[in-house]
C-alpha cells in the first residue's frame, strides 16, 4: 500500500532543488509595476469584472479626494444591516430570502418566499445509498475535501451534469444549496465515527425547519435547539452569503466558469479556495489564537498584558509565529467591516444565555486594542478593525459546532453567493479569464544531458 504522506530523503533533495529556482522577491513587484495579488499597494483591488450582486463600500468622496468611512455591504442594492433587521422584525429566518434575493436579483413577495423555501426543501434528498457509499467510505479529517469530493461525486448522478444552459445551472445550483448543510455534517459524522469512535447517528433534515434550524437538528444527538442558537446561526448564514466579486474564492468561481466547465467543478474550485485558513479557514485560526491567549494571559481584563501578549503575536513570537492578529484587518475595510458590526450585536446576547460573558469581555478587549497595537508595529496603509471571522468562530463554539464545521458552515451560506456569480459570469457571455504574469527569469541556452 502506499504510503502518500512519507517523505523520503529523495523529496527532502528535491525540495533543496525547489527553493534554488523559486526565487521572485517582493521589491521585484514594485520594479515592475505589478499589483501582486491584484491588489495595489493600498490593498484596493485592481478591477478586473463588473456584477450586480453586491457592493463594498469602504471611502468616499471629500473634498475630491478618497477617506475611509465605516463599512457597507449591499446584497443586490439593499444594505445587508437594513435585510437583517427586516426579517428579524418579522420573526422569522432570512437565509433562503437572502438567497432568493442574489440569485433572482430582487426580493421575493410572500408568496415566492414560501415557493421557494418548499423547493429547497424537496432538493434536500441525496441519491440513494449515497450516504452510505459515498460519505461514509474513506472519511476525511477536514470537512473540506470530503465536501468537495461529495460535491464532484454528485456529478455522476446528473444526467445533464455538463449542460451550462441557464435553466440548468440554476437548477443544479439551487440543488447544491439545499444539501450542503447535509454533505457536511454527515461528513463530520461519520468522520468523528471512524476516526473517534463515537456513535453514529444521521438525522433527515425536515422540509418546515430553515436552513439553519436544519443544520442544528442535524448536529445534535437529540436533535434540539433553542430559538437563539437557531436566530444567530441564520444571521451568520446571512452575513456570509456573498462579499463581492473578488474575494477568492467567488473570483475563483468567475475564473473556473469562464471556461465553459460544470457547476461541480467550478463549486469544488471554490471550495478548495474558501478552505484555505487565509480565506474560509480563519475563523478557526481566531479561535484557536484565544485558546493559546487564555493560557499566557493570568488577567483578560489587563490592558498592559493583553497588548504585550498582541504585540508578541505581530512579532512572531507566541501562538503559531506567523506574525498575525488573526480576525483584525479586512483586504476592503478599514473603519469597519459590517458584518462584524451587525454581528457583535447578537454576540453578546448568546453569550448572557451561554453563560460566557467573560469570554466575550475578552474578544471586546483585544477587538479595543488590536487596531493600536497593529498601527504602532506596523507601516500601514489604512485603518484595521476587526472582521466577520474575529466573531463568528466565537459564536459557533458557543453553537456547540465542532471546529471541524467552521468553514464548511461558511460555505454552505457562500454557496449562495457564488452560485449567482455563476450565473452571472454564464449570462455574460464573456471570454475564458486570463490574467498576465511577466516573466522576470533570464533567458538560457539548452544542455545536452550528457554535459550537466
Amino acid at each position: 500500500m502506499a504510503v502518500f504522506s512519507e517523505i523520503t530523503p529523495q523529496i527532502e533533495m528535491l525540495t533543496n532543488v525547489c527553493r534554488e529556482h523559486y526565487g521572485i522577491k517582493p521589491e521585484q513587484y514594485s520594479q515592475f509595476d505589478v499589483k501582486r495579488g491584484l491588489r495595489d499597494i493600498n490593498g484596493k483591488g485592481v478591477l478586473a469584472g463588473l456584477t450586480e450582486i453586491s457592493d463594498i463600500v469602504s471611502s468616499k468622496e471629500v473634498n475630491g479626494q478618497s477617506v475611509p468611512c465605516e463599512g457597507k455591504l449591499y446584497y443586490r442594492g439593499i444594505d445587508v444591516e437594513d435585510i437583517v433587521t427586516g426579517f428579524l422584525k418579522d420573526k422569522r429566518f432570512g437565509f433562503e430570502e437572502t438567497t432568493y434575493l442574489l440569485i433572482f436579483g430582487r426580493l421575493p413577495n410572500e408568496k415566492e418566499l414560501t415557493d421557494f423555501q418548499q423547493l429547497l426543501a424537496g432538493y434536500r434528498t441525496l441519491p440513494t445509498s449515497f450516504v452510505r457509499d459515498i460519505i461514509m467510505k474513506a472519511p476525511s479529517k477536514d470537512m473540506m475535501n470530503t465536501l468537495a469530493r461529495s460535491v464532484l461525486t454528485l456529478y455522476s448522478y446528473d444526467e445533464n451534469a455538463d449542460d451550462t444552459s441557464l435553466e440548468n445551472v440554476l437548477r443544479q445550483c439551487l440543488q447544491l444549496i439545499a444539501l450542503f448543510p447535509m454533505l457536511a455534517v454527515y461528513g463530520y459524522q461519520a468522520y468523528r465515527h471512524y476516526h473517534d469512535g463515537q456513535s453514529l447517528f444521521i438525522h433527515n433534515p425536515l422540509p418546515e425547519l430553515s436552513t439553519a434550524e436544519n443544520i442544528l437538528r442535524l448536529l445534535r444527538p437529540d436533535g434540539q435547539y433553542t430559538e437563539m442558537e437557531a436566530k444567530v446561526l441564520d444571521v451568520a448564514l446571512v452575513l456570509h452569503a456573498e462579499h463581492g466579486g473578488g474575494n477568492n474564492s467567488t473570483f475563483t468561481t468567475h475564473v473556473v466558469t469562464s471556461s465553459g466547465t460544470d457547476t461541480y467543478s467550478a463549486i469544488a474550485a471554490s471550495l478548495g479556495s474558501l478552505k484555505g485558513p487565509r480565506h474560509g479557514g480563519a475563523n478557526i485560526k481566531v479561535v484557536q489564537m484565544f485558546e493559546d491567549m487564555k493560557q499566557h494571559i493570568s488577567d483578560w481584563h489587563n490592558d498592559e498584558e493583553l497588548s504585550e501578549y498582541l504585540t508578541k503575536l505581530l512579532n512572531k513570537e507566541v501562538f503559531d509565529r506567523q506574525g498575525l492578529i488573526y480576525g483584525m484587518g479586512h483586504a476592503v475595510y478599514s473603519l469597519s467591516d459590517p458584518r462584524a458590526r451587525t454581528f457583535n450585536k447578537f454576540v453578546q446576547r448568546l453569550a448572557e444565555e451561554k453563560g460566557c460573558l467573560e469570554e466575550y469581555m475578552l474578544y471586546a478587549n483585544v477587538e479595543r486594542l488590536a487596531p493600536k497595537i497593529i498601527a504602532k508595529e506596523r507601516k500601514i496603509y489604512k485603518g484595521v478593525s476587526a472582521n466577520v471571522d474575529f466573531y463568528s468562530g466565537f459564536v459557533y463554539r458557543m453553537l456547540e459546532l465542532p471546529l471541524e464545521l467552521y468553514t464548511p458552515i461558511f460555505a454552505a451560506a457562500r454557496i449562495a453567493g457564488w452560485s449567482a456569480h455563476r450565473l452571472e459570469e454564464i449570462m455574460g457571455g464573456g471570454k475564458i479569464i486570463r490574467p498576465a504574469y511577466r516573466n522576470v527569469k533570464q533567458h538560457q541556452d539548452y544542455v545536452p544531458l550528457g554535459e550537466r
